[in-house]
């Protein structure tokens, strides 16, 4: 655990300590205006069990949460879809954050023979594959340029992939980095990276679009805004085209209701890896961040992520997608 790790896990747990003592205080000073009495000893003890359940639900997270999976399975039925692609399997995988893997290899091997095990035509990945600069990916190679499928895998750029959270570099040097990551995707792991670009795929005598955008964060959280949907979506108007962004807000903001694109598919929420029976504090700030999202004819689907940038997830389980195009 590092230090940050640890000074959070502190600070969280002093927070959790200290919420039943405040209400005891603040008892105590009423009790104190009626000349009553109020027992310190059930606070003290509320402090011990919510510190012991904090530690648990961590722990718990910590070793098994974060990295076991879930397949969800939903089907995509639009006119758009051509007639050709009528049972297109798309699988989406979002938000790796490879730092977090570090000596957990198998557990990723794992997640590869996962989603080969499902026989894709296309995965999609929407971004956030480091957390903070290339040499994460280094060790990983040789497990993630075994991901396949019949149209290959399909990628783009989250916001972690840019660098923003290494301090003291100057542009040339963050430059650097970044186009380290976009060739070691586009060689060494052999992925399809977009960045402002399309895929057109053909099947028979039907055409695909795939659109890849740079990060378009329009929400909360604007550190970068790269993305370029209207010279992306050029030369594909007769096209079904399916969107990859890494935020989410970018949907709404420059999508639904301004384009014509069917599918959206993002990552970078993480149902800020934790959800209690249903419930994600990730609404408060996006809101779309998990899962399903349909206006009129427009779909947005969140994958909440197979990785994350703490070690530990509660409740929200690391995600594949399985999205199964129908037309009707």
């Amino acid at each position: 655990m590092g230090r940050f790790m640890i000074f959070l896990m502190v600070m969280v747990s002093l927070f959790w300590l200290l919420i039943p003592q405040l209400i005891y205080v603040i008892g105590w000073l009423g009790a104190k205006l009626i000349h009553g009495h109020l027992s310190w000893r059930p606070f003290a003890w509320a402090s011990l069990m919510v510190l012991t359940l904090w530690w648990g639900l961590y722990l718990y997270g910590h070793y098994w949460g974060r990295f076991t999976h879930e397949v969800k399975r939903i089907e995509f039925v639009s006119r758009r879809v051509p007639q050709d692609y009528d049972g297109y399997k798309i699988v989406h995988i979002s938000d790796l954050h490879l730092d977090g893997w570090r000596n957990h290899e198998k557990r990723l091997e794992e997640v590869v023979r996962t989603v080969n095990g499902m026989e894709p035509d296309l995965i999609c990945f929407t971004g956030d594959l480091v957390s903070f600069d290339y040499r994460e990916l280094v060790p990983f190679v040789p497990v993630l340029k075994q991901f396949h499928a019949r149209d290959g895998v399909v990628s783009i750029l989250g916001n972690h992939d840019y660098n923003p959270y290494l301090r003291n570099l100057d542009a040339r040097k963050r430059s650097e980095l970044v186009d380290t990551l976009v060739r070691m995707q586009r060689e060494d792991l052999g992925w399809n990276l977009l960045l402002n670009e399309k895929l057109i795929l053909h099947r028979g005598k039907d055409s695909l679009a795939v659109l890849g955008v740079e990060n378009q964060s329009c929400g909360a959280h604007q550190i970068i805004r790269r993305g370029k949907l209207r010279e992306t979506m050029e030369g594909t108007d007769d096209m079904m085209r399916i969107l990859l962004s890494h935020d989410p807000s970018h949907w709404r903001a420059e999508v639904v209701g301004q384009t014509d694109i069917p599918l959206t598919l993002s990552g970078h929420t993480h149902a800020m890896q934790f959800r209690i029976l249903g419930f994600t504090p990730s609404k408060w700030i996006y809101p779309e961040c998990d899962g399903r999202y349909d206006e009129g004819d427009q779909t947005l689907y969140v994958n909440i992520g197979l990785g994350g940038t703490l070690p530990m997830r509660i409740g929200a389980t690391p995600e594949i997608t399985e999205i199964v195009l129908k037309t009707l």
